[in-house]
């Protein structure tokens, strides 16, 4: 399982309303596909941000991947590494964009690389 940190910053640093993180939850699960194979979420609510922990399942590697004749005819042929850090940040990305409340009260999510 890999664990990715992420933070989205309040565009009015204050205190959290009191549902905020099962809001920030609800709205990451509603947006969340199965290839980001999301398992849990965790989030803790700061004056300035917002904190976010992403329990994302492993992808076999191409090299720990079974060869295509071992795999059950139904198995998925996108079996391939994911990077933890883009899939949480397209999940992150595609929740800001839909989600009126979080549009309203953070900032845009910034690429991993940009940091």
């Amino acid at each position: 399982m890999d664990v990715v940190y992420a933070s989205l910053r309040r565009k009015e640093p204050g205190p959290a309303p009191a549902p905020e993180a099962s809001e920030v939850v609800g709205i990451l699960w509603a947006h969340a596909r199965p290839a980001d194979a999301l398992q849990h979420i965790t989030v803790r609510c700061e004056l300035e941000q917002v904190d976010l922990l992403l329990y994302l399942l492993n992808r076999p590697t191409a090299a720990a991947a079974p060869a295509a004749s071992d795999l059950p005819a139904r198995a998925p042929s996108n079996t391939g590494p994911k990077d933890p850090l883009a899939v949480a940040h397209d999940l992150i990305t595609r929740s800001h964009e839909a989600s009126p409340m979080l549009r309203r009260r953070y900032q845009p999510p910034i690429p991993p690389t940009a940091r």
